[in-house]
């Protein structure tokens, strides 16, 4: 069959999504990846997939640009001809699924997280709530990444619970983040990878620093992602260049290969406001690193209290800054065993197999039916995907 993947950047299926791909392609599928088109695009279609590029806004509403991009999809659709529509990501979730009904498509989603849609309250999070409402009407099936999030869209009368399921995050392929021989640093290091959005927790990050250091606690903190342009929710380069200055932080800017920070890192940190499950901290302790985070939806599916790490109180910089300052006391001994158990974490629960397996088990019952349907001579216009689960 001809499988499509849709999100809001080539890069995102290449690095969350590569997995999925490549066990489609092994089944003999014909893998379509449909994205804004970026250096990683070149990579999807080296690997056999077919690209087809689409503009869209990422950040924001504007209502012209978005109709605009569900025009550019129901024309991708239509000629590309694909059976089924795997979609990531709030605005693909949307505009693919309203593209995708009127061609009889089997549909697929992954809310990944709920992101500012949730967490504030003004006329764009307003209108995605809307759009959510209507759009969820019409999905064979959508998975959630944690169970806080599903029961949100439950609750709100968002989707019908029949359609929705679970899957552990995009999962972490364990056999590419794995651990390194245990090494304590000299000076204990904490490492925060994320989007530098202020609802990531970075000004908590900055403020339990603040706090530790008037303590008289030494140890490095390191800060690794994307600075945002938009000026609202991210934090603007001048900042981060002031923190710098200050001595706070280290900024590293952004990386292809994550591995080889995580990997001199004694901690890894994420005080974000809410998350769908938050991938940073899954490589984190695929590669046996004790985790700080918050006891918000998705941060705390991946942390155990006191077993591979510490969870802190959303928004609080003391408690941020507490939670850090117990890992940094902890003897070797037991940052090791908390490492090794956030491994073992991973391998129970988060496995990337474990989300492959939940799409291409979907897959598979479509492909019988479609046969079954076949062999009773009834027609592909005469099927009702959106019945299939």
């Amino acid at each position: 069959m001809r499988i499509a993947i849709v999100l809001n950047t080539s890069w995102n299926i290449y690095n969350f999504r590569l997995g999925l791909a490549k066990a489609l392609l092994a089944e003999g599928h014909q893998v379509i990846a449909i994205a804004p088109e970026d250096k990683y695009s070149e990579y999807l279609t080296e690997l056999g997939c077919e690209f087809y590029p689409v503009k869209m806004q990422n950040k924001g509403s504007n209502p012209l640009k978005d109709l605009g991009y569900m025009w550019q999809l129901y024309r991708i659709y239509r000629k590309a001809k694909p059976d089924v529509v795997l979609q990531f990501t709030i605005k693909p979730n949307i505009y693919g699924t309203l593209a995708a009904f009127p061609l009889r498509k089997l549909i697929i989603n992954n809310v990944c997280g709920l992101g500012t849609v949730f967490l504030h309250d003004n006329f764009t999070a307003r209108i995605a709530r809307s759009l959510y409402k209507l759009s969820f009407l019409l999905p064979n099936r959508v998975f959630f990444q944690n169970e806080d999030d599903l029961q949100l869209f439950v609750d709100k009368k968002l989707i019908k619970e029949k359609v929705t399921d679970l899957v552990p995050g995009s999962g972490v392929p364990l056999d590419k983040f794995m651990p390194t021989p245990f090494v304590c640093h000299e000076t204990f290091t904490f490492l925060m990878v994320a989007r530098l959005l202020y609802d990531k927790g970075i000004r908590e990050y900055i403020d339990a620093i603040r706090l530790l250091k008037q303590a008289g606690i030494q140890a490095v903190f390191q800060l690794l992602g994307a600075i945002e342009t938009d000026q609202n929710l991210g934090v603007p380069k001048e900042q981060v260049e002031a923190w710098q200055a200050e001595g706070l932080i280290t900024y590293l800017g952004t990386t292809d290969n994550v591995a080889q920070y995580i990997t001199k890192a004694d901690c890894v940190v994420l005080p974000s406001y809410r998350e769908g499950t938050p991938r940073s901290l899954l490589e984190a302790a695929s590669m046996a690193k004790p985790l700080v985070a918050t006891n918000i939806a998705g941060c705390k599916q991946t942390v155990e209290e006191g077993v591979n790490g510490y969870l802190c109180e959303v928004k609080s910089a003391q408690s941020l800054a507490e939670a850090m300052r117990k890992m940094l006391q902890l003897p070797s001994e037991a940052l090791q065993a908390m490492g090794i158990a956030s491994r073992k974490k991973m391998e129970t629960e988060f496995d990337e197999q474990i989300v492959i397996n939940k799409y291409l088990s979907i897959i598979r019952g479509y492909a019988i039916l479609r046969k079954r349907q076949a062999q009773k001579k009834i027609g592909v216009t005469e099927i009702k995907p959106q019945y299939v689960v």
